[in-house]
């Protein structure tokens, strides 16, 4: 059983103040005991949710400065798994000074990098097929209009989800060790939080070609590894608006891609 100067020390730790008499007055009442109730444990977040919460959270306040290590711990410490979402917390450990006794065998420390950089539009079609635009600029309407079109001459008659955009990194001046490990990351963890607003992706599709995002997702033979999904890419919509050639080279994907769909959720082609 806990003892009364325990209590006293547990509650001052929580930072509540703990009232005592001092005296017992004549004839007077026990104080009576109160029933503390106590809040419901909240549920706990899963894996998609906890990255998303560390992204909404470096979007929107500066990371934290970490204490600086003592040297000897700084130089024996491993690197950590994961260094996307601890740089987005502030959580990479400083590297440490070179030490002029220290031997040349030791550990040595990877200095900072720079982190790549790269922006896109992305929407999710009925929540099935990823549709990413590489670029800082969001579709307008002659692009969104084209975009529908091409949909509909694959079969694929859909509203068009609305765009949002990506950009990487996500808060300037974090340090950096692996930037294509922290990028891949950083975007699976994106897309893992888009999943409370009920994004399953089986397929991406990608309009245009961007050099460093290429790296991120790597396509191979039709396949995104970074998410293991088929992947499709095909000219930028700008081209496609202005070049009949290109657009008239896209008609028979368009029409697999139509055949895909139809597959996936068990629909029967119109005969007309």
């Amino acid at each position: 059983m806990t003892s009364e100067p325990q209590r006293l020390q547990y509650l001052e730790a929580m930072g509540l103040t703990a009232w005592v008499s001092r005296y017992v007055l004549p004839n007077a009442r026990s104080t009576p005991a109160c029933d503390w109730e106590l809040p419901e444990a909240a549920p706990e977040a899963d894996h998609g949710e906890r990255l998303h919460a560390l992204l909404e959270e470096a979007r929107e306040q500066p990371a934290a400065p970490r204490p600086e290590a003592p040297a000897q711990e700084r130089a024996v410490r491993p690197p950590r798994p994961g260094k996307a979402r601890a740089a987005l917390l502030g959580d990479i450990p400083t590297s440490p000074e070179p030490d002029s006794g220290a031997e040349t065998a030791g550990p040595a420390a990877q200095a900072p990098g720079e982190a790549l950089r790269f922006a896109f539009q992305v929407a999710c079609l009925e929540g099935r097929w990823l549709l990413v635009l590489p670029g800082e600029q969001a579709p307008g309407r002659p692009q969104l209009m084209l975009l529908a079109n091409l949909l509909r001459a694959a079969g694929i008659d859909s509203p068009l989800p609305v765009f949002q955009d990506f950009r990487w990194p996500l808060q300037e001046g974090l340090p950096v060790h692996e930037p294509l490990e922290e990028a891949r990351e950083g975007l699976k963890a994106f897309i893992a939080g888009a999943s409370r607003r009920g994004w399953a992706p089986r397929r991406l599709l990608m309009f245009g070609q961007d050099d460093i995002l290429g790296r991120v997702l790597s396509f191979e033979a039709g396949h995104c590894p970074l998410f293991d999904l088929p992947a499709w890419q095909a000219p930028s919509l700008s081209e496609l608006s202005t070049n009949a050639d290109a657009k008239r080279a896209l008609l028979p994907q368009l029409l697999e891609l139509g055949e895909a769909w139809r597959d996936a959720a068990g629909e029967v082609p119109d005969e007309r």
